[in-house]
Parts: C-alpha cells; structure tokens; sequence
C-alpha cells in the first residue's frame, strides 16, 4: 500500500491535477454555499454534507496513526505533533463548523463525493509520509524527524503561520455567521477582521494554514496540499467576488478587495 514508487505517483499525480482543477474551476463554480446551483445534482442538508465530506479524513488519518506498524514513527514526539495539528484542524471542521451553520442551505451529493475523495488521497499523503515513508534528508537524521526538529526554525515558524492561518479562518467564519438572524435568508457585505482586504478572508486563513503546514513539515505532500488548496479556494474565491460584484455593485466594488490573498490575488 505504501510501496515509494507507488506513493510518489500519487503525490505527483495529485499535483498534476491541481493544476488541471485550477484551471477548470475558472469557467466551472462549484454549486455550493453562496453559489449553490440545482443543476449539482441531488443535494442534502448543508450541515450534514459537511460532516460527511470532511470527517473521513480525520477518520482516516486516526486509523493510520493508529495501525502504524512501526512503534517508533508512530510514537515519533515530532510526528505526534504534526499529526495532531493536521486532526485538529479537521475534527473542528468535521465535527464543529457544522453544528455552527446557520440557514438551511443544500451542498449537492457531487460535491460530496468528490470532496470525500480530495480528503482521503490527502490523508494517503500525509499520513504515508508521516508513518511509513518519511525520507532520510540530513535534516532529518537517521530515523526521520528527531526530537530537535521541534525546536528548528522551519518548525517554529510554519507552526506560527498555521496558528494564524487557523485563527484568522476561525474568525472570519464567525463574522460570516454573524451577518444573519434567524431565519433571514439574505446575503450581506461581511466587514472587519480580514475582510478589510479579501472577499473570501476564511478561505485565506485556511490557504495560510496549509502554507504553514507545508513548511512546518518541510515535506513534498505538504507542498502539494498548500497548492492543491490554491487551486481549489482560489477560483471559488474569485467566483464570490464577482457573486458580490453582481448582487451590491459599486458598494462591494468600491471596497478595493483582492479575492483570497491580500495585495496580490
């Protein structure tokens, strides 16, 4: 299951397709969230959905770290940390962000399925490398990641990157929450926080933890998980942009926000 050839196919594999995805999700908008769209198909209770397409990876990667054959990577004080970084992040998104929706939107069984099938080829990459398959670069040591790389700077600072990205994704959607009562289904300007600077400030928080993730690592599936997230959240983000551009005109316009990354994109 983890034999290397096989395993860094797939990671390059998964590479190539970001590309391929990043460039048809500028002519195609998932029919979800903001820009829910029938035409998806057969679709179920938003909150619903979300556990569904995102608790699989955090089921996955508990197994993996569970079943790992090798005590020693398993048990790895480094790996226990970086491991419990990616499934926190997941059991809240799994777990929490759902019961915290508010409305009664519909995510299509198509986005489902296929977000079902992005999170457990990621769990496959990150967990392959963290238990089975960790190189041996000198960094490293002889045994994969030593006790010291907790304390090295790649470490410390992809960890602060991830917390903010973590925070700021957190914050945003809680302004999102926010910007509706009970039963009002309309759609609002969210303010503040970084939206001072983007439309989509969540998905630039999450966009922020994987990028810290990848260097926190200093792993090749790291890398492609913070481009894959690019290619995915990017496009979507460029898509609301516009959604709000259509709905409030030059009150939206005139705010000057990049879609996902301040200053640039």
């Amino acid at each position: 299951m983890f034999e290397a050839n096989i395993y860094y196919s797939v990671v390059i594999g998964m590479l190539v397709l970001a590309c391929i995805v990043y460039l048809a999700l500028q002519r195609i908008t998932p029919g979800y969230g903001m820009t829910y769209d029938r035409k998806w198909g057969p679709a179920i209770n938003n909150r619903l959905g979300w556990v569904l397409m995102e608790a699989p990876v955090f089921v996955a990667m508990s197994l993996m770290w569970i079943l790992c054959p090798d005590a020693a990577r398993r048990c790895d004080p480094a790996v226990v940390v970086m491991t419990i970084f990616f499934l926190f992040h997941y059991f809240q998104r799994s777990f929490i962000f759902p019961l915290l929706i508010k409305g009664s939107s519909r995510m299509p069984l198509s986005i489902i399925l296929s977000g079902v099938t992005f999170n457990l080829l990621n769990a496959y990459m990150i967990g392959g490398w963290f238990f089975y398959l960790t190189p041996q670069p000198s960094y490293l040591g002889a045994e994969g990641y030593p006790m010291s790389w907790l304390e090295s700077p790649l470490f410390i600072l992809g960890t602060l990157i991830f917390l903010m990205g973590m925070g700021i994704n957190l914050h945003s959607d809680h302004i999102i929450r926010k910007l509706r009562r009970p039963g009002d289904t309309r759609h609002y300007i969210p303010m503040g926080g970084m939206f001072r600077y983007v439309t989509s400030a969540n998905y630039f928080g999450e966009l922020t933890e994987w990028v810290g993730f990848a260097i926190l690592t200093w792993s090749w599936p790291g890398l492609v998980f913070a481009i894959w997230t690019f290619a995915n959240l990017a496009p979507r983000a460029r898509a609301t942009h516009r959604r709000y551009i259509d709905q409030f005109g030059e009150s939206y316009s005139s705010l000057h926000r990049r879609y996902i990354i301040p200053f640039i994109y």
